[in-house]
This record gives structure tokens, sequence and C-alpha cells, in this order.
């Protein structure tokens, strides 16, 4: 299987929040990027300069274990709202050095119900679900 990458848009939830509330004036810190799918990966990565940007609050430390089988400490940011192909949700963010790609593991993955097509390298909506994106609201 090729390479698959998708454009993502992200924003800093506790704008939004604030936004919907009525306790910020100014637009929610929000960016535009590509990231990289990777279905071995289990959660949402975002590069430290994002982060940055995006005026992300550290939360706690993780242990990841890298693919030449080492393990890495990495911090867990604030939440932020990840959109991908017009559909989107609320999800932590784990920190990545600018020297690595942004990722899209497989939790925002599923729960935004995309699959990825090896063949034309690029995310579908999961097929299982006919009438569009599942949900258990």
């Amino acid at each position: 299987m090729g390479q698959v990458n998708t454009h993502i848009k992200v924003a800093n939830w506790l704008d939004l929040e604030k936004v919907a509330l009525g306790e910020r004036a100014e637009p929610p810190r929000a960016a535009e990027a590509e990231a990289l799918v990777d279905t071995g990966a289990v959660r949402f990565y975002l590069r430290a300069s994002l982060v940055k940007q995006l005026g992300l609050r550290p939360i706690r430390k993780v242990t990841s274990r890298t693919m030449a089988d080492m393990n890495v400490e990495r911090t867990v940011f604030s939440p932020v709202d990840l959109e991908i192909q017009g559909r989107s949700g609320t999800f932590e963010v784990v920190e990545v050095p600018d020297t690595l790609p942004n990722i899209v593991g497989q939790i925002p993955l599923e729960q935004l119900d995309w699959v990825v097509d090896p063949g034309r390298r690029r995310l579908i909506p999961n097929p299982e679900h006919k009438h569009g994106e599942l949900c258990d609201d």
C-alpha cells in the first residue's frame, strides 16, 4: 500500500466553546494542513509548531512506541475540532516534532467513519455504512 495523505482542518476546541458561550469575540484559532493517514497509529498527532499556533494546553504525558521499537514520552494537549472532507469530531492532540508529519490514526478514522482505499491511496466513506456516516446518537 502506498502512502495516503489527507487535507485536515483543525480548530482550538476551547476557543470554539468560548465563542459559542459568547465569552470570546475573536474567531477560534484554526489551521489547515496535510496529514499522513496511518492505520498503525492510534491517535491524532500534530506537529509542535501547529500545536503552538493553535494555542493548545498540555494535559498529560504518554509513552508511545516508535517504529524503531523505542519508547518515547509525548505530551497530550487539549482537544481540537478535526475536520476531514466535511466530517468532524473532537480529539485530543499528541504532539510530535516538526520533523514528523501530522498523523491521523485509527481512532479519528473510526470515529469519522473513514477507511483507507489502498488502490487509489485515499480516504473513502466506510462502504459498510451505505447511508452515510455512522453515528451512535
